[in-house]
């Protein structure tokens, strides 16, 4: 008998420790965490199971481009396992624990390609990390488009991610690009070009002070809410071009549609016209 064989005949309350169960802390940046082997499961049980979850993960990516998530299916995943549904149960308790394995695998992919293109630029070129950044995220997008609308696209009913579980992860890529615009205003290159452009009204004022204070940052208010713009504009724009909302043909070149739009929004964000 095998050990992934002993493994699927252990009582349902016996769970080795594996990559699972690991909740990274919000805003701790940890390239490849959620990866199978990241962990290095001590025993072979351990190990068998990494495997196993490892192979249900990527099953589980295959029927979601296929299926979509909301006709997600354990059954359909263990049936192409080739073992009987109750076994993959005691891996994965059900359809919600596969979503939420699905959407870590997904943002830790995501938050790794932005990191490796981010740290490909030099540190004080703000404007080309910035833009590294939003074409290492508009590639993924178009390379696994099942799997960023399970991050970006219409909420799977019935489904409420643990935030416990994927808030760390998913503000990956956030804190990523607040990093890069804080970096630009402590070397004196960030700044508001179009002055009183609209009042920051009290209640929103404290908000933004209580992110520059989680954050640390030395950006103000103003820069702080003109970087949520410049978010979810940029994930905006790859939703649009992703999810085909701008039409087949209205554009030739959409590429060169978002690198305009980048370079709007750096300006939006404050950084200087230097790079790429």
């Amino acid at each position: 008998m095998t050990e992934r064989e002993k493994d699927a005949m252990a009582p349902a309350g016996e769970r080795p420790a594996s990559w699972t169960s690991r909740t990274p802390q919000p805003g701790s940046l940890e390239p490849g965490w959620l990866q199978p082997g990241s962990l290095q499961p001590g025993t072979p049980r351990e190990r068998a199971r990494a495997r196993t979850v490892a192979d249900i993960v990527r099953l589980g990516r295959q029927h979601l481009a296929v299926h979509g998530a909301a006709a997600l299916s354990l059954r359909a995943v263990a049936r192409d396992l080739g073992v009987v549904s109750s076994a993959v149960y005691r891996y994965v308790e059900n359809r919600d624990e596969l979503l939420t394995l699905l959407l870590i695998d997904a943002v830790g992919e995501l938050g790794d390609e932005v990191d490796a293109a981010v740290s490909a630029v030099p540190e004080g070129d703000h404007m080309g990390r910035f833009c590294a950044l939003g074409r290492a995220v508009r590639a993924w997008a178009l390379r696994e488009p099942a799997s960023y609308a399970l991050l970006f696209g219409s909420p799977v009913p019935g489904y409420e991610a643990p935030a416990e579980r994927t808030t760390g992860p998913g503000t990956r890529v956030i804190v990523t690009l607040v990093g890069i615009l804080d970096a630009a205003a402590r070397a004196g290159r960030l700044m508001v070009r179009e002055q009183g452009v609209a009042a920051i009204p009290p209640a929103l004022g404290s908000d933004l002070s209580a992110i520059r204070s989680q954050f640390n940052l030395d950006i103000s208010g103003e820069l702080v809410a003109r970087g949520v713009l410049v978010w979810s504009a940029l994930f905006g724009a790859v939703s649009f071009e992703v999810f085909n909302q701008y039409g087949p043909d209205t554009f030739s070149a959409p590429g060169e549609l978002f690198d305009y739009h980048l370079r709007v929004l750096a300006r939006v964000a404050g950084l200087p016209g230097q790079s790429s």
